[in-house]
């Protein structure tokens, strides 16, 4: 009975943390839409293939946790798991910087393709904002082993993490040719 108490209290702690971070990063991606960016004297102009590269890394990375779990392994779906939090949150640095010090890239593409572009931008921008708290509440029940709610919220959540960490690379790619070099 305290065993659960006390997962109980971690999680109740754990989510408070999930949802104070989720606020945060919110905000910040808010206020990084602003006209007057400071002016740091580097160019950031070097983060955007970078991010776009470790978004791609967590979309692999996903896809090998989902691999490992199918087949059991738990440890490995955990290490994979913590990895793609880490290069989730280190594609969130370079995103929120790059952002917040440089003026905003407009797509330059032409034709059908701005249809894609911005059908992929909207659902990529709506579902990143959107499924951050709930990446952390499916993570805070899987380090808790609190497996049937884990698979309860993973099996929802995991499909729109792998569809944004797949469309901000592909939106990436079409923006590339776009950039002031």
């Amino acid at each position: 009975m305290k065993d659960n108490e006390n997962i109980l209290n971690k999680l109740k702690l754990y989510d408070k943390f999930a949802y104070v971070i989720s606020v945060v990063v919110i905000f910040l991606v808010i206020f990084m839409r602003q006209e007057d960016k400071p002016d740091f004297g580097i160019n950031f102009g070097f983060l955007p293939p970078l991010y776009s590269a470790l978004n791609a890394l967590t979309a692999v990375l996903l896809i090998l946790a989902l691999w490992q779990i199918k087949k059991k392994n738990i440890e490995n779906h955990k290490r994979l798991m913590l990895s793609a939090i880490g290069t989730s949150v280190l594609f969130l640095a370079g995103y929120v910087l790059y952002h917040f010090t440089t003026p905003e890239t407009k797509y330059c593409g032409i034709g059908s393709i701005r249809y894609f572009y911005f059908f992929l931008l909207i659902t990529h921008i709506i579902l990143a904002g959107a499924i951050l708290p709930f990446i952390l509440l499916t993570f805070n029940r899987g380090l808790l082993m609190m497996t049937d709610k884990h698979k309860r919220f993973a099996r929802w959540v995991y499909p729109l993490w792998l569809y944004v960490a797949f469309t901000g690379p592909a939106i990436y790619l079409m923006l590339a040719p776009c950039y002031d070099h």
